[in-house]
């Protein structure tokens, strides 16, 4: 073979003879030698505990894995020998793994392959879409046609910035000039607005300044006096740009210049008027963000109109919505990046240390960005036939989001504490029966070390091995489970653990001092079904299938001592969804009768009285309904039910034979999905999906599995998100003393002044089942408690 050494001159010409030098062993003796020591980049596994000292010898001797596993019981050291015998079946099938397939039908021949002239029109527009700047630049000597017929040199494809694009910026230096700002707000039917603050996190974060946009390639920066600690913990008021003096920098010896802003207090003075006015529409990116600044200095952000990141979401559920590599593919701008603006590593500063004449540049490209955004955006969403639902689901729903995050939920702390010191103990308890099955003490949490105890103390069978030796993870413990008592101890030990560190000890750590309660950020933009997601920290993940995860929940409590927690939960609500889409009678029935839907579907799918059903048979059924909402096949069906294969194929052709529309609705959506390369839920939000058409058939059928369930999680993400948006008009229509907290999936969480409760349900229900109307019945599980717990 010819190899390429790693710079360019460098390269060599192996023969058998370089393969021996290498490998220890004929080039066609490799694959024996492979088989026997794994390779962990292709995922082979090799036979544990063997590697090249000792396979090469064996190859030598033996020829092939096939010679030496026949003649096992010669090899004279017997821990050689036990690993051959223990994992003959794994040496054999790691040598088919490595054995390059050479009776591949392949159509083309090698005169098929000869380079053609390419279509440099798609080429660039798929180079530009990919990102592959580099490839663009080798390209940099073409003239091409590109959309609406306009020709031009690909040069011209080179991003505009700040430097080339033609722009005017405006710094607010006095208040007559912020008077002038203001007034011109004022008259505007919209405007484009961005803070820029101390930190991420919007409700700890102080005001440095703002900019604004009311048309493309014009903005206004306003910089805010603001006070910091500098390093000698001293106070130190930074100012805005243009009457300067002379202050040490917090993280250089060099003299910088300071310039005055304007007070805060008279910022906002002027301009609350203007953000409290819902007839004056504002726009941002990631608006919520800044409504949630502004709102933890006292002033609310009304006529909340468009949000340029929600809405890149909604073109490209799959994209990246932040403004750098937003501006780059709708705009081919490059903005100047945070990092340019802060420096890097011991270079980097504090954003109040910048120099305002730069904060202010970027801050007002941002503005300026952000509107020509907008208006992009929003003739694509028109295109796309997507505006209606940004107008009436996304974007209403900010203002839902930013109250609830600006509320926060209260948190039991002592009994998280109490909680705490009774996972120390079971888990000390789990330690000590762990170490008693592995017959000694050891450190659980080394994977090395409890990898010696499981696959070479204890002989079960390697499931999967890593570079750096045996993997312990989850999922191999589950495939283990079986196997040996300690394997159940050890994935509780896991679970018990995560409870720990991840909740119980971690979210009292996060709860905000000013305000008491603990904050989460809902975010519209993560998950490619058109759910929310939440993080800083996760709610919607705390365990709901064992008590002690269970249990975490009643931390949860309401703010105040004469008020309540409401949980309000959709019931079934994919499976009701399933049957207005597909339309299958045998579904809505069930529904319409309210019938229990497992049942009635264990009775048809195994032909028996409703009244007969045993609770096996619905355990059964159960698995099936929501399986075949996520495409699932006999395979993952029987390893769920734990039963064989040909008994999971015949309760899913029992199933469809039962219901035969959502087989219809399956194969429709598949097919959909291949013509047009996206599905949409009954809003129209879409997902698409490049790998539905792939060769490979694993890529192929997850890429089908999705784009099944898409419709159906969509579109049940759509419902809660429209029953937000009404339950929270409705509660401040009506004044009542309640404010929605949480959104977990299917559930919505409140708390409420007791004397409210019961109007308030009616309220919530009446919001959620009028959300969206199918055509079976909506219900809504409602409860209230003096926890979550007591509550769900």
């Amino acid at each position: 073979i010819f190899k390429p050494g790693k710079s360019g001159d460098e390269w060599e010409i192996v023969d058998e003879t370089g393969v021996m030098q290498k490998f220890g062993v004929m080039p066609d003796k490799v694959i024996e030698v492979l088989g026997l020591i794994g390779d962990t980049s292709d995922n082979v596994p090799g036979v544990p505990g063997i590697g090249e000292k000792t396979a090469i010898p064996l190859i030598r001797e033996y020829g092939t894995i096939e010679n030496l596993l026949e003649s096992v019981e010669k090899i004279p050291a017997k821990g050689v020998r036990e690993k051959l015998k223990n994992n003959r079946e794994l040496a054999l099938l790691s040598k088919r793994l490595v054995t390059i397939e050479t009776k591949v039908p392949i159509e083309a021949s090698v005169k098929d392959l000869k380079t053609r002239q390419h279509d440099n029109q798609k080429l660039i527009k798929l180079l530009t879409e990919l990102e592959f700047k580099s490839l663009l630049r080798k390209l940099s000597n073409l003239t091409v046609q590109v959309q609406e017929d306009v020709s031009f040199d690909i040069a011209e494809l080179e991003q505009a910035s700040i430097e080339t694009d033609e722009h005017v910026h405006h710094i607010i230096k006095t208040e007559k000039e912020l008077a002038q700002l203001v007034n011109i707000l004022s008259k505007s039917k919209l405007f484009v607005f961005d803070t820029e603050t101390t930190s991420t996190d919007a409700l700890k974060a102080e005001l440095l300044g703002m900019s604004f946009s009311v048309k493309a390639r014009e903005a206004y920066y306003i910089p805010i006096q603001f006070k910091s600690q500098n390093s000698k913990g001293k106070n130190d008021v930074v100012f805005g740009l243009f009457e300067q003096v002379e202050k040490q920098s917090a993280i250089s010896n060099q003299q910088s210049a300071i310039s005055k802003g304007l007070p805060l207090d008279v910022v906002f003075k002027k301009l609350s008027p203007i953000f409290e006015n819902p007839k004056i529409k504002k726009v941002g990116q990631n608006i919520k963000y800044d409504a949630l600044v502004l709102a933890s200095h006292g002033v609310k952000v009304e006529g909340v109109e468009f949000d340029t990141m929600v809405a890149n979401y909604v073109l490209r559920p799959d994209g990246q919505h932040n403004m750098d590599d937003m501006a780059t593919e709708h705009l081919r701008y490059k903005t100047i990046s945070y990092d340019d603006l802060v420096g890097k590593g011991k270079e980097r500063k504090e954003l109040w240390e910048v120099e305002t004449e730069k904060v202010a540049t970027y801050s007002a490209e941002d503005a300026d960005i952000t509107f020509r955004l907008y208006e992009s955006l929003k003739q694509k969403l028109e295109t796309q036939k997507l505006l209606q639902l940004c107008d009436e689901v996304e974007f209403p729903l900010v203002p839902v989001l930013t109250d609830m995050e600006l509320a926060g939920v209260m948190l039991d702390t002592k009994f998280l504490s109490d909680l705490s010191k009774e996972l120390e103990r079971m888990l000390d308890n789990l330690t000590r029966d762990i170490y008693h099955d592995a017959g000694e003490k050891f450190n659980i949490n080394s994977t090395q070390q409890l990898g010696k105890i499981l696959f070479e103390k204890l002989k079960l069978p390697t499931v999967r091995k890593t570079k750096t030796g045996y993997s312990t993870d989850v999922a191999v413990l589950e495939t283990l489970r079986h196997q040996h008592s300690i394997i159940e101890k050890l994935l509780e030990q896991r679970q018990l653990q995560k409870l720990k560190s991840t909740y119980v000890d971690a979210l009292p750590t996060l709860i905000n001092p000013k305000t008491g309660r603990l904050h989460t950020s809902f975010n519209q933009t993560v998950a490619t079904t058109g759910r929310l997601s939440s993080s800083d920290p996760n709610l919607q993940n705390i365990p709901i299938r064992t008590e002690i995860g269970r249990s975490i929940r009643k931390a949860f409590i309401p703010g105040k001592h004469d008020w309540l927690i409401i949980s309000a939960d959709y019931s079934q609500i994919e499976l009701r969804v399933m049957a207005h889409v597909s339309g299958d009678e045998g579904l809505k029935e069930a529904f319409n009768n309210h019938e229990d839907i497992h049942a009635t579907t264990a009775a048809k799918v195994f032909g028996v009285n409703l009244s007969d059903v045993t609770r096996d048979m619905r355990r059964k059924a159960k698995e099936v309904n929501f399986g075949i909402m996520y495409g699932i096949g006999a395979f993952g069906l029987a390893n769920r039910l734990d039963i064989a294969q040909s008994e999971a194929k015949e309760i899913i052709a029992k199933y469809f034979e039962r219901f035969p529309k959502v087989r219809q609705y399956i194969d429709a959506t598949i097919a959909q999905a291949r013509q047009s390369g996206f599905v949409s839920t009954l809003l129209g939000r879409r997902r698409y999906f490049p790998d539905i058409n792939n060769k490979n058939q694993s890529i192929r059928g997850n890429a089908e599995r999705q784009a099944i369930n898409m419709p159906i999680q969509g579109t049940a993400a759509d419902m809660i998100k429209l029953a937000m948006i009404r339950v929270h008009k409705a509660i401040q229509d009506s004044n009542l003393k309640m404010q929605m907290l949480l959104q977990v999936h299917d559930e919505l969480v409140f708390e409420s002044a007791q004397n409210n409760i019961e109007a308030g349900k009616k309220l919530i229900v009446k919001g959620m089942k009028e959300a969206l109307p199918l055509s079976v019945p909506i219900e809504v599980e409602i409860k209230e408690g003096k926890n979550w717990l007591e509550a769900h």
